[in-house]
Order: C-alpha cells, then structure tokens, then sequence
C-alpha cells in the first residue's frame, strides 16, 4: 500500500468516511474533522509510518508540516520518511 493510500485510509477512519470519500484536494475542515481528530489523525499516522510529525496542535501555522489538505499531509509524510532513510 503506498503512502497515499495509507494516508487516505487513516484520515477516512478518523472522519468515519470511506476511502473513496477523500480525495488529495480534500482539506480536514471538508472532511468534518477538528482540531481533535486532526490530533488524532497525526497520533494514527505516527504509528503507522514510524515517524514523529513536527506538528504543534497550538500553532499549526509555525509547523514546517503542512496540514492543510489530504495531499500536503501525503508529502510532509514523504519527506519525512526520506529523511529517515538517509
């Protein structure tokens, strides 16, 4: 399963939606999920990938991880995961 997907899956689950239900233009706020379930969301996508997303919940403005759709999600992911392995 590619990152997308995963992605695509954990973000259906916490917005109780199906996976063909989110789309990469998809935004949290499209998807009905809050603050909380973002939260959640990033905890779920943590575990999944091994990785620690430089998110602060309080300021997400000040995050170099950029929350903002589905796709930009994907690609903090990404970026993370090739830092890990170099």
């Amino acid at each position: 399963m590619s990152i997308k997907d995963q992605v695509i899956a954990i973000i259906a689950e916490q917005a109780m939606l199906e996976p063909e239900d989110v789309t990469l233009q998809s935004t949290p706020e499209d998807l009905g999920i809050d603050s909380l379930g973002l939260v959640e969301s990033i905890f779920a996508i943590e575990e999944a990938f091994d990785i620690t997303v430089p998110f602060n919940a309080n300021q997400p403005e000040e995050s170099d991880f950029d929350i903002s759709s589905v796709a930009t999600i994907v690609a903090g992911i990404e970026r993370l995961k090739a830092e890990q392995a170099a």
